[in-house]
């Protein structure tokens, strides 16, 4: 490693994973930099949900306080037939096999802040700029920047998500390595003209899903829909029209407030469209290269461990680098205490199985039989796969 430090790292991604392997990496004495594509901090977004194991990185982080102010506290997820019926109502908790009073619910975009918030002063961040190119030798690794500058690092991170282009540059295409679930799901933002708050509604018939989500009581509401498609769209990837167009299609002729979504999805500036699918690697590094997050692991968010298992695989990759004896014995370390953890949070969701968006009439009648037996019995515990890796203490070597 160079220089005073422990050796230098670059990270690529500033959205959850990065900023927090920051933190701990700058804990340990390392020199960190963060690239990110966008020119500033993403504010805003959905809301994501901490919990289980993650819970305790948060709290050793010193920001629990922080996220436990920015809560959002939904209170109810309403679920509809497809003529717009109510199946039942229910907490959320009881959903997913959440622990209510200790789950924390924030929108993305606050996670961010905090996270930035507790590494900024002590990280340099290049916004606007993203690697080009790595040159991976010996004794560093050789990065050229899109904005031409080049650098050298002792290490290079990649936390740039499910379509990352770190794990591009030296694990190859993401085609190999892509499980796709079945579904595909525009989300958009659109104005609370439902009277909605603290909650959530969805719609669903066979094969197709809607939902409105209300953070709070303001006046924007998340909007949702998904819809099953035996093959990627691969055509509508990279063109919004051509994602417009398809949504729209699906969801013709549909009740409820199906027209006003499409309507309300056409006209959002903000579309993001995608397919649900996980990342499944064979290894999570190569050479001085590592990942975390959804760059090596992502589990598709019908799991809702996204964020999670991002917060944990920073806390353990920092940790083995600190204590290791080098990159290779940490980022094999890393790999060998989390992956059974990763891959338990993963096999909560396999192909067209999501509970939440039923493909089939029988599938759909079964789960609202089960969300109506929700209301009348306890609430659902904690998830096992949660809280199944405790996380060790580590104990940096000066």
């Amino acid at each position: 490693m160079s220089g005073s430090t422990r050796g230098t790292v670059l990270i690529s991604g500033a959205s959850i994973a990065g900023p927090a392997l920051a933190f701990w990496l700058g804990r340990y004495g390392f020199d960190v930099t963060v690239v990110e594509k966008a020119p500033a901090l993403r504010g805003g977004g959905y809301p994501i949900d901490i919990r289980g194991t993650a819970l305790e990185v948060v709290r050793r982080m010193g920001v629990h306080s922080q996220l436990r102010e920015v809560h959002v506290d939904t209170r109810r997820l309403t679920f509809l037939n497809p003529d717009g019926s109510p199946v039942t109502s229910l907490r959320p908790a009881a959903l997913v096999g959440g622990a209510e009073d200790s789950d924390l619910e924030v929108r993305r975009g606050d996670l961010a802040e905090v996270l930035y918030g507790a590494v900024r002063d002590d990280t340099e961040f290049l916004f606007d700029d993203s690697i080009a190119a790595l040159d991976d030798h010996e004794g560093a690794v050789d990065v050229t920047f899109r904005s031409g500058a080049r650098r050298t690092f002792d290490l290079v991170v990649g936390a740039d998500g499910l379509h990352s282009n770190t794990r591009r540059l030296v694990l190859g295409p993401e085609e190999p390595f892509h499980r796709y679930l079945g579904y595909c799901f525009a989300g958009f933002t659109m104005r609370n003209d439902f009277g909605l708050s603290h909650e959530g509604v969805v719609w669903n018939t066979p094969g197709r899903a809607a939902a409105l989500y209300a953070v709070g009581d303001g006046d924007e509401l998340f909007g949702f829909l998904n819809f099953t498609r035996p093959e990627p769209p691969v055509a509508a990837f990279r063109n919004p029209d051509a994602q417009r167009d398809l949504v729209a299609s699906v969801f013709a002729g549909d009740q409820w407030e199906i027209p006003r979504l499409t309507a309300a999805m056409r006209a959002a500036d903000d579309l993001f469209f995608d397919v649900v699918s996980q990342i499944h690697l064979p290894r999570w590094s190569a050479g001085r290269v590592a990942l975390v997050g959804d760059a090596a692991y992502a589990p598709s968010f019908l799991t809702g461990q996204g964020t999670s298992l991002a917060l944990v695989g920073a806390y353990m990759l920092a940790g083995e680098l600190a204590t290791a004896p080098d990159h290779t014995a940490a980022f094999t370390a890393y790999e060998r205490s989390t992956r059974a953890f990763v891959e338990l949070n993963q096999a909560l969701v396999t192909e067209g199985n999501a509970a939440l968006f039923p493909s089939t009439p029988e599938a759909l009648a079964q789960r609202n039989d089960a969300l109506r037996r929700l209301t009348t019995l306890p609430g659902e515990t904690e998830r096992p796969e949660h809280s199944a890796l405790a996380l060790p203490a580590f104990a940096p070597a000066n």
